[in-house]
């Protein structure tokens, strides 16, 4: 019996045993997961609460920027390298930095790389952060932890304009120490002028050339060898009309002449005497000078500085304007009795004369954006140049019937294979005024021969480094004592120099001495050259301002400086020890 009963306890321990387990299980998961009591409730609830907050303070306090929008992940800089792990497509490059930055040094960078640029709006310094980002990351994270978690609002934009206002006047005053006033002349030192443009010259179609604010007829066909935008037939004498333009548009005016540092006299000089030069008397060609120096000197800004602080601008050489007693060609213009207070910008400068500054002669490139300068830049640094030098002109008669220094230069460039002569005259007179041919004829050369012609200068010089062609001058009156604002106080850097009477002697062959250059030096003064075209072309003057300095503008800068030392009672330009050795070659010419 009692065996029976262990077995049969053996038996229900068999079918028992294996549901002991999960019973358990189930009352352990009673246990476990039964409602707490209420007050165990809020207990639990009080301190999840508290640990949240001092989570979410010790973020703010660290300042975690906000996730920017879209449109700032576009414009923004790439991204710190760890982010980009999680980005799922590729941020986008910073944009390639545009050329003419190299070939302008005087333009302005983009506006997101412009140095002290600000946005359009204030942003708040988590943005200003992406905008600015480097592919750095930030160097020390523990120093956001003193920055504020919320920043301050942006300051209203009325609020900073009034804050501005009440800084003095010369810290907000871009123009302090740079107005001009204008001299408000009758229309008959200009304006009619234009009108009568048919008595301008006997010769020569000025009206054509006067149109277009001074630059003349547009060049359409060119037969590729010029850009379709930016180059005009211009004639050499019409700078007093381009300036006059180019002035209008100046940003820094003033209708107070007594805050002026100088004060314009837009009278056509070169014009006016033009049209005089042959079969007029003297007193014809004095008439309008002689009536504007009497203007002038009844003019209440006349009064301040004796006309000291005046300027004009003359579109041609300054013996035009200096006729001596018994003489017979132009006016005395410079000479008269209060006109030598004044500034005279000419083409050519006396070099025995300090109220004369000479400027560069138009050219028919008048760029109204840097993008066109930079192109054109670009192009001359591509362009095959077969020739060693050339030479663009005609022949001048000697005195006594003997050669000139440009015969024997353009002798010696027909002997030679390695020279491009351009010769005018002689049947051959519409290649030399057909722009594109002589831009073509330019651009193909090397070097450039600048001999002196009628008088020390030439405009061919001005439109051979406008087409990348290094000068060869064969006088310092041709150049070096004449643009000092405008070219680089070492004439070696940009041009050649070979003593005039050894070529003329027959002494020294040119091309002997261009020969003893090496590529590297060509090239190295090639590159200035081109880099110097922004600052002797005069910009379109219809177009708005543009993002680099023209001849004008460094005109104006240096006339400023020029009439600061006069108002200051010191000579008009300092002594250059550099400039006096070039003296004894203007016994001869």
């Amino acid at each position: 019996m009692a065996g029976v009963q262990a077995s049969a306890v053996l038996r229900a321990g068999r079918w028992l045993l294996p549901l002991t387990i999960p019973a358990c299980c189930v009352v352990w998961m009673l246990l476990v997961f039964s409602p707490p009591t209420p007050e165990l409730d809020a207990g639990h609830r009080q301190s999840f609460h508290v640990s949240v907050g001092k989570t979410v303070a010790a973020m703010d306090r660290r300042g975690t920027p906000p996730v920017p929008e879209r449109e700032d992940v576009v414009h923004a800089s790439p991204p710190p390298p760890d982010s980009l792990a999680r980005t799922e497509t590729p941020p986008l490059s910073p944009p390639p930095a545009p050329e003419n930055e190299e070939t302008i040094d005087t333009s302005l960078p983009p506006p997101e790389r412009r140095p002290g640029a600000r946005p359009s709006q204030p942003l708040p310094p988590e943005r200003e952060r992406i905008l600015d980002a480097s592919s750095q990351p930030p160097p020390v994270r523990q120093s956001r932890t003193e920055i504020p978690a919320s920043p301050p609002p942006p300051e209203p934009s009325h609020q900073r304009l009034a804050r501005a206002q009440k800084k003095p006047a010369a810290v907000g005053d871009r123009c302090a120490g740079r107005y001009i006033y204008v001299q408000d002349l009758p229309s008959r030192f200009n304006a009619d002028l234009l009108r009568d443009c048919r008595s301008l010259s006997e010769w020569t179609d000025m009206c054509r050339h006067v149109a277009n604010a001074g630059m003349g007829p547009r060049l359409t066909r060119t037969g590729g060898v010029l850009p379709p935008t930016g180059w005009y037939d211009t004639n050499q004498f019409t700078l007093e009309v381009i300036f006059h333009n180019r002035m209008r548009q100046y940003g820094c005016l003033t209708t107070d002449a007594s805050r002026a540092a100088a004060v314009y006299v837009p009278y056509y000089a070169g014009l006016d005497v033009g049209r005089h030069l042959w079969g007029f008397s003297n007193d014809v060609r004095d008439t309008l000078a002689e009536d504007l120096v009497g203007w002038l000197r009844s003019s209440p800004a006349w009064a301040a500085h004796g006309g000291r602080d005046h300027f004009l601008v003359g579109g041609r050489i300054a013996w035009d304007f200096r006729r001596e007693d018994g003489g017979e060609w132009g006016s005395r213009l410079l000479f008269l009795p209060g006109a030598r207070n004044m500034t005279a910008l000419v083409l050519e400068s006396g070099p025995w004369h300090v109220g004369d500054v000479g400027v560069p002669y138009p050219t028919y490139f008048h760029p109204s954006r840097a993008a066109e300068v930079a192109s054109w830049q670009r192009t001359l640094r591509r362009a095959r140049r077969p020739w060693l030098f050339a030479f663009v002109g005609a022949r001048r008669p000697g005195e006594g019937g003997g050669g000139t220094l440009r015969d024997s230069v353009i002798d010696q460039c027909a002997w030679s294979r390695r020279c491009g002569l351009l010769q005018c005259g002689r049947g051959r007179r519409r290649d030399c005024y057909a722009p594109g041919n002589v831009m073509r004829h330019l651009k193909s050369a090397a070097f450039c021969l600048q001999p002196p012609g009628d008088s020390y200068t030439r405009r061919s010089a001005f439109d051979a480094m406008l087409a990348g062609c290094v000068p060869v001058f064969f006088h310092p009156g041709s150049a070096y004592t004449q643009y000092r604002w405008h070219l680089p106080a070492d004439h070696t850097r940009y041009s050649v120099f070979v003593p005039g009477d050894s070529v003329r002697n027959g002494t020294v062959r040119v091309e002997d001495v261009l020969r003893r250059f090496g590529r590297e030096e060509v090239a190295a003064m090639r590159e200035q050259v081109i880099r110097m075209i922004p600052g002797i072309v005069y910009r379109d003057p219809r177009a708005p301002s543009v993002e680099f300095r023209d001849a004008f503008d460094v005109a104006i800068d240096g006339l400023i400086k020029r009439v600061s030392r006069i108002k200051r009672g010191l000579p008009p330009r300092q002594d250059d020890d550099d400039q006096r050795r070039w003296d004894g070659y203007f016994d001869m010419r």
